[in-house]
């Protein structure tokens, strides 16, 4: 009775602008004991398989028994495998499983801390403010010369993150703001609308620098996980941890956050360090991946729907791993898609992760109720 109070209280005060929620009303979040035994080995078998798919699979196909030859470098591997796999396939395909487990443990933060089963960095504009740090990194080399940051490898490599992080950041702040004073609808149309702003902006920003920089950008702004190296996981990797490992000490007052501030506040929760500690692991997880990768779109919206309908669960603790598994799984098998050996075209990444998310979205949104009232 008296946490009941408490809670209604606070929300008399107008400190709370969501519905009221009774408190006494148990958390409906189901936990699968059979799909938690069953599911999580199937996926990481699924990813097993698919490593070994894109070290193998393209257009110098290499056979099961070379693959292992190279990863254990043993005397008969053959030198051109060798190389194909260290120097290409082998980085691109860790940077795919990264990025796909960063973007999709993002995405479920921010549809949580939001309410909002349509939030992710590409829809509240996330992804177009990190496109805009990169383009003023860039556009900086005009000024202190390629040369130059080309002898400051790292540096160079921190800039770009470290401009990614700003601008998704700045963004992340503006929508936190923002969604104080609007509807859920209308938080995504205002977040499309400053993704379109800023890419504006990297129109006009791109126009100072010169040929060779905005072709580079180009093609970074397509999207790929193919233009990650050895030498940018240094930064990459250990950020994605930091991300992560706070996503998942996150997992119980996500959990709370379900059921409103009022309750959370209730359960003696410290609401804003919550939000502050989850929206900035939001951030380490969708900048880096941002920075290296390019604009990687639909992944953060549509992992977690995936997650929550195979474990069949609203829990944070079992929802966590299941997209950075996930999340590493579709990404690795968009990629395996795209590096096919095509004879005739040349397919984008966005393009394949289109095709697998909107009728993913467009059937989660028709398929459960409350999704179709945009309430989590």
């Amino acid at each position: 009775m008296e946490v009941k109070y408490q809670a209604k209280k606070r929300s008399d005060k107008g400190i709370e602008q969501s519905k009221e929620i009774d408190v006494k009303a148990p958390l409906k979040i189901r936990i699968p004991a059979r799909a938690r035994i069953f599911l999580f080995p199937f996926l990481v078998v699924g990813i097993l398989l698919l490593i070994l798919l894109e070290l193998g699979v393209g257009t110098v196909a290499i056979d099961f028994d070379g693959i292992i030859a190279v990863l254990f470098g043993w005397d008969d591997a053959d030198p051109t495998h060798s190389t194909i796999i260290k120097e290409l396939r082998m980085p691109r395909t860790i940077a795919a499983g990264i990025g796909g487990a960063a973007l999709g443990t993002a995405g479920l933060q921010l549809q949580t801390m939001f309410r909002n089963p349509l939030a992710g960095p590409w829809a509240l504009g996330l992804t177009a403010g990190s496109q805009l740090g990169v383009a003023l990194v860039v556009t900086s080399a005009v000024v202190v010369g390629s040369s130059f940051l080309e002898n400051l490898e790292i540096l160079s490599n921190l800039g770009i993150v470290a401009g990614a992080m700003l601008g998704c950041l700045l963004v992340l702040l503006l929508m936190v703001f923002v969604a104080r004073y609007v509807s859920t609808i209308t938080l995504l149309i205002f977040g499309l609308m400053l993704g379109y702003f800023a890419l504006g902006l990297i129109s006009a920003i791109l126009h100072f620098t010169n040929q060779s920089q905005a072709k580079v950008f180009a093609g970074w702004n397509d999207g790929s996980f193919a233009g990650v190296y050895w030498e940018h996981f240094p930064v990459l990797i250990p950020l994605t941890i930091i991300g992560l490992l706070s996503g998942w000490l996150m997992a119980k007052p996500l959990n709370a956050f379900l059921l409103g501030e009022n309750y959370a506040r209730a359960l003696g929760m410290s609401v804003k360090r919550t939000r502050i500690i989850t929206l900035g692991s939001a951030v380490l997880l969708a900048a880096p991946v941002t920075a290296y990768c390019g604009p990687v779109l639909f992944l953060g919206l549509i992992v977690p729907h995936l997650a929550r309908g195979l474990f069949s669960t609203s829990d944070h603790r079992i929802l966590i791993p299941a997209v950075m598994l996930l999340g590493c799984l579709v990404a690795m098998a968009a990629d395996l898609f795209v590096h096919l050996p095509w004879e005739r075209h040349f397919l984008h990444l966005n393009a394949v992760n289109a095709l697998i998310g909107a009728p993913v979205v467009m059937w989660v949104l028709l398929r459960n109720r409350k999704m179709r009232t945009f309430e989590l």
